[in-house]
């Protein structure tokens, strides 16, 4: 790969969804951009590896709106503007592994209600219909609102124009109840403790953070999605690198380009403004426009030159509470007899634990059930990780490799098998390649702060962060912006970071080649 030229309009530090999602677009708007990535491949937690024969992913499980048109999903929309698909497979349910018992819950309204009738009874039934007929006008009022349509600064109402802006005017009311966190909604409503602990459960999954601290925007926009009568979910075929490739090849369309193994050592100020980037081999490149940067935001103070002012807004963003980290499991197998196995399995050991406490929630994945391209022959690819539930603490001074560190990764990491044990009886002498990722994995390959996938920012703490800073020319987005476990927020940042940059005209026109003005 050539070297980066020394000169462009916008540099994007890191090829993460969010990253890849403004530098795409920024491409689309005309501006001349370069994407540095540290990594020796793009992706950032999305990426892919592969060993002998087994397609494996550290990126998302649980996809849904990527495949159809028109989709609420951000990512699906900066796809499509783009020019770019990805072909997905769909299923219709998943297995759950609770206190409860082994479920296998289909998504949309019918089966989940089905569900609840049977393990709590008709009266729980009718208490989750009823709160899902309340929660309908809030769902349809965070549907009106297109997420791309978001900038920094004034300039949303211009770029809805009066009648969409209009619309919203009259949904005030709902979408100031969105702006707050989910759980206090949930709690007004549902009372049977199952339920309560099916919406913490589904909200930990989306944001790394419990229902007091998600977004009551993203759950109301996820019931809209989940419990539609025609709801599915998908798996994006090649997994999370496919829909990596496709951003990647969205990029190079529109004339920007992805550089790899370029990690940026410094960002460059000049006369206070953000103004280009140093690598670390001591290349400079100029950027005319400026800087985002898709790293977190403490990765992101590190490449600020010291003693660069905007000293309280430093220290605020270094203050900012980090998601915990990370135990993944990659695994290949021996396939035979596992067709009829769900795709994906959730398992919580103990709800009065609390849903985010260490190892008491895993996250497993089968995809090569629907793409059999991600393993040899016969053979199954299998993906596992606890969501943002793995503390630094236990790692920091550990270092990889050494006796005490494979020592605790090995005690860390039985809890998949023990789980595994469950669904596979077998699985001992199944197993072909197993594979283990920590925190200090994360650290490693991902260059993140403490192998956090982001910082862990509640909704009841006020409004998101905008991505905007002190500093002219440098906007945050991905990472830098929200954890990154939920893929559309990560898309919408990467939007918004992008049409910073772009002046209003361009960004409504876009709106309006993808049909997301009409009123």
């Amino acid at each position: 790969m050539s070297a980066p030229s020394s000169s462009c309009d916008l540099v994007v530090i890191g090829s993460g969804l969010g990253g890849l999602s403004c530098a795409g677009l920024a491409a689309l708007h005309g501006l001349d951009v370069v994407v540095l990535e540290a990594h020796d491949r793009a992706g950032g937690a999305a990426h892919g590896f592969e060993r002998r024969g087994f397609q494996f992913e550290s990126g998302p499980s649980l996809w849904s709106g990527l495949g159809r048109w028109p989709s609420s999903n951000p990512l699906a929309q900066v796809l499509r503007a783009l020019g770019e698909t990805v072909p997905v497979a769909t299923y219709p349910d998943w297995g759950l592994l609770l206190p409860e018992g082994s479920l296998r819950i289909g998504v949309g309204p019918e089966p989940f209600i089905a569900t609840v009738r049977e393990l709590r009874g008709l009266a729980a039934a009718e208490e989750w219909s009823a709160f899902m007929t309340w929660l309908q006008p809030f769902s349809q009022a965070a549907l009106a609102l297109p997420l791309l349509a978001l900038r920094p600064g004034l300039g949303m109402a211009a770029v809805l124009g009066v009648r969409r802006s209009a619309r919203l005017a009259r949904l005030a009311p709902q979408l100031a109840a969105l702006g707050g966190a989910f759980g206090p909604m949930a709690r007004r409503h549902l009372r049977d403790p199952f339920l309560l602990h099916w919406v913490d459960l589904l909200c930990f999954l989306i944001s790394g953070l419990p229902m007091d601290q998600t977004s009551a925007a993203a759950m109301a926009t996820l019931f809209a999605d989940w419990f539609d009568p025609g709801a599915c979910l998908e798996y994006p075929l090649g997994g999370s690198p496919a829909v990596v490739a496709a951003l990647v090849r969205g990029l190079e369309r529109h004339g920007g380009a992805l550089h790899t193994s370029c990690p940026v050592a410094e960002i460059i100020l000049e006369g206070g403004a953000a103004r280009g980037v140093r690598l670390g081999d001591g290349q400079l490149i100029r950027a005319r426009r400026g800087v985002v940067s898709n790293a977190s935001p403490w990765d992101t103070l590190a490449l600020l030159p010291p003693g660069s002012g905007h000293s309280r807004w430093r220290q605020q963003r270094a203050a900012t509470p980090a998601c915990a980290s990370f135990l993944h499991l990659h695994m290949g197998l021996r396939g035979e007899g596992l067709q009829d196995l769900p795709v994906h399995h959730v398992w919580v050991g103990d709800w009065e634990r609390g849903i985010g406490a260490e190892r008491n929630m895993l996250v497993l994945s089968m995809p090569s059930l629907l793409d059999p391209s991600l393993a040899p022959q016969g053979q199954q690819v299998l993906h596992g990780y606890t969501p943002a539930n793995e503390p630094w603490e236990l790692w920091q001074n550990l270092e990889p490799g050494t006796e005490a560190y494979e020592q605790l990764k090995r005690e860390r990491c039985a809890i998949f098998r023990q789980v595994l044990g469950g669904i596979i009886p077998d699985l001992e002498e199944r197993v072909v390649i197993e594979l283990h990722g920590t925190p200090r994995s994360h650290q490693r390959f991902l260059r993140v702060h403490q192998g956090s996938y982001g910082p862990a920012l509640g909704a009841d703490q006020g409004v998101f962060p905008s991505g905007s800073t002190p500093i002219e020319g440098l906007s945050l987005c991905g990472a830098g912006v929200f954890p990154g476990i939920g893929v559309p927020p990560v898309a919408v940042s990467g939007a918004m970071a992008a049409h910073g940059f772009v002046a209003i005209p361009q960004h409504r026109a876009l709106l309006e080649s993808l049909d997301l003005l009409r009123p």
